[in-house]
């Protein structure tokens, strides 16, 4: 049978995979490598070369573009229908496998699968019954205890109470909402997974059943596996030897949400037959690329080991970049791409990675003030976030109380027991009479309306916001900002937020602070609003500008995390400083340390035709200043692929001879030079940071001591010196 339709596309060790004999195989795909051809061809080969039929085959992938991206490249290549295969994602095939098994499966036939906002609503609901207080056990915490032990294969009836009260409460709830969604006929995702292994653990002949009919079992970044996931592939493959999976140890970043690295590395002693196909040239990045890549993913000790090579050329070297502060980088980055554009570049082939959503910000700023179209790939704008939202919702109660919106928002977020007939009968009054919310609310307890629990938590409120108004009436603005931050109770919120999501939520309020401190008044021309008033219009004409559309020619901006599987011909990474990335946090975890440096390798190699590496040498974070080292990991790419934009500049010492736009070089701004002191009439005293421009449109970047960092035209600055 002529077998040059499906091998003839593919080099050496692709054709190694496809027409390997029947057994199990473990294909180790590096980025850019080509896994997905290789799995299809797999495909095709078994159709095509060993007449199995599409009937016996299973294909299992983590999303559903990545599934019917599979079907269509099938179904084109053999001119078949695709239709007979189980092509799909885990929970995919978990659904269809116990819908048309529901009563071995113990559901009833109309069973409902609820997504995880429906999961959390149901939580919520179930902690009210058990009258658990909320603020003490947070709704998004359960939920991630109870799908952590479903992941794991626990269900409450295996777990043991021990004289922990946290292990005992979680149980109780554990055990109630099981019972709960039993009685309704719901299933969780996390449920879909577990309940799919018991089915076939539990029924000898079903499981008999599918080993028969899925004769070849084909898997996708295995290496993002769970516990519950591969238990379901040895369950079905056990004794076959027919599981064929496409992996990269190196490109492992999701041990936080529960994928097991360990996986890949157990596939070899639960398939001693196996084989391991290394794929090993790339076809996406230059050799420059690829060198930086292969030497620092080097340092990681857990890996089966294999070295990316091109024969596309060396290539432009790795750019790296020393800013003076995050200012100074986020002008860098957009006046790079605004060459790139220049040069005929497109927007959509760029990307600025970064490690932590509230990095985007200066970002989002410096495009916005160029004019520069951009999306948020994966999340929302910075201003757009619903931690952002809330706390700008309480600075503005503070300071206009009768903003319904606001109030709406904000009013039990954190929960305080202010029920929904209490606002139920809040709003019917404010309507009837023509009040707003406040005023409802203070006639409500004026005229002893409520409950006196209810009364209480709604006065406590009332009080927290006039509290707020109170004290930032005389503060700067970052400074009130803080204030807000810090008493709303939002900080102490999202802490108790598990993963990295509250994490993330608390660094971007800790941001907003930033930008307040960093925010210019007169940039907005507005000469009867408060200061306050000003940034919360600024903050609602950044949010009311529209994401860029996916087809639109955009800049794409996204953390290291969701770049996995894209791929770009400029990438920024920035932030690249110890601390930042690696986090704090991994600095003394060494197995943190370790996914920090598969997380530096993904965004590497992203880049297909140029990289710039950035850092800071001054960086406003966590609300201080900081003053970081680089980045280790620049430190493990090798010197040769890597130049310097400029020799990095000591901040604390600021030297007359540095400029961070022009390079090395002498350059002063007529008497105003780089550290010189000034006074401004508003903003007080402060240092010179460095100029841009010429003419009357020279700007200068000044810290100032009380303000923080301000660009000012000097035509109008009137600045005084030191």
């Amino acid at each position: 049978m002529d077998v040059s339709t499906i091998i003839a596309p593919l080099n050496d060790a692709q054709r190694l995979a496809v027409s390997a004999p029947n057994q199990a195989m473990l294909v180790l795909a590096g980025a850019g490598s080509g896994k997905t051809r290789v799995l299809v061809h797999r495909i095709a080969w078994h159709i095509k070369i060993n007449q199995i039929s599409p009937f016996h085959i299973l294909a299992v992938t983590f999303t559903n573009k990545a599934a019917n991206e599979m079907r269509e490249r099938i179904e084109n290549m053999l001119e078949i229908s695709a239709r007979a295969m189980w092509i799909g994602t885990f929970h995919g095939l978990a659904h269809r496998l116990l819908r048309q098994h529901v009563e071995q499966a113990k559901l009833p036939a109309n069973f409902q699968v609820m997504d995880s906002d429906d999961q959390l609503r149901l939580i919520k609901r179930l902690l009210k019954n058990l009258n658990i207080d909320e603020t003490k056990w947070p709704p998004k915490q359960v939920q991630w205890f109870i799908n952590a032990q479903k992941e794991e294969g626990i269900r409450a009836r295996h777990m043991h109470e021990s004289g922990d009260f946290y292990q005992r409460q979680m149980l109780t709830v554990y055990k109630a909402y099981e019972d709960l969604c039993d009685r309704s006929g719901l299933v969780d995702f996390a449920e879909l997974l577990l309940r799919a292994h018991e089915l076939l653990r539990d029924n000898e002949d079903l499981l008999h059943f599918y080993r028969q009919r899925f004769q070849q079992v084909h898997v996708d970044e295995f290496q993002d596996t769970n516990t519950i996931q591969y238990a379901w592939l040895r369950l079905l493959t056990e004794g076959n030897d027919n599981l064929f999976v496409v992996g990269d140890d190196d490109q492992s970043i999701y041990g936080w949400r529960g994928a097991k690295i360990e996986n890949i590395f157990n596939f070899q002693k639960h398939y001693p037959n196996h084989q391991v196909v290394r794929l090993e040239q790339n076809y996406r990045s230059t050799g420059h690329i690829l060198k930086a890549a292969n030497t620092l993913i080097a340092n990681n000790e857990a890996r089966m080991g294999k070295e990316l090579w091109t024969d596309a050329g060396e290539g432009l070297p790795i750019s790296l970049y020393s800013a003076f502060n995050e200012q100074d980088e986020a002008y860098f980055v957009v006046e790079k791409i605004k060459q790139w554009v220049n040069d005929g570049g497109l927007r959509r082939d760029v990307a600025i990675l970064y490690r932590s959503n509230a990095q985007s910000r200066q970002f989002e700023e410096r495009l916005m003030t160029t004019g520069t179209p951009y999306r948020v790939y994966g999340g929302l704008r910075f201003f757009e976030r619903m931690e952002i939202k809330n706390a700008l919702a309480y600075l503005r109660l503070a300071n206009h109380h009768d903003d319904d919106a606001s109030f709406e928002r904000i009013v039990n977020t954190p929960t305080r027991g202010i029920g929904a007939k209490t606002l139920d009968d809040m709003r019917i009054l404010a309507r009837e009479q023509n009040l707003s919310l406040w005023q409802a609310s203070v006639r409500m307890l004026d005229e002893n309306r409520l409950p006196p629990r209810a009364g209480n938590a709604l006065k406590g409120f009332l009080n927290l916001i006039l509290q707020l108004g109170g004290e930032t009436l005389e503060l700067p603005l970052h400074e009130t900002v803080k204030l807000v931050v810090e008493k709303s109770g939002l900080i102490e919120l999202y802490k108790k937020e598990k993963q990295d999501k509250g994490e993330a939520r608390v660094e971007n309020l800790e941001e907003l602070v930033n930008a307040a401190r960093l925010f210019d008044a007169d940039s907005l021309n507005e000469e009867n609003l408060s200061e306050v008033d000003l940034f919360l219009t600024h903050a609602a004409l950044e949010a009311g500008e529209m994401q860029g559309e996916v087809d639109e020619d955009c800049v794409q901006l996204m953390t290291l995390h969701s770049a996995k599987g894209l791929e770009f011909k400029l990438v920024f990474m920035v932030g690249m400083e110890e601390g930042l990335f690696p986090s704090q946090q991994a600095t003394d975890d060494p197995g943190r340390l370790q996914e920090e440096r598969r997380l530096c390798y993904v965004g590497i190699t992203r880049a297909m035709e140029q990289l710039y590496l950035t850092h800071a040498e001054s960086r406003r974070l966590y609300g201080k200043d900081n003053y970081p080292r680089p980045s280790r990991f620049l430190r493990e790419i090798p010197p040769e692929s890597i130049q310097e934009i400029r020799l990095r500049a000591q901040v604390t010492r600021p030297a007359a001879t540095f400029n961070s736009t022009l390079g090395n070089s002498t350059q002063t701004a007529g008497r105003y030079r780089m550290g010189q002191s000034v006074r401004h009439e508003k903003f007080g005293e402060g240092v010179v940071l460095q100029t841009e421009g010429e003419g009357d449109q020279k700007k200068v970047q000044i810290n100032f001591r009380n303000a923080g960092i301000k660009w000012l035209m000097l035509a109008y600055a009137k600045l005084e010196t030191l």
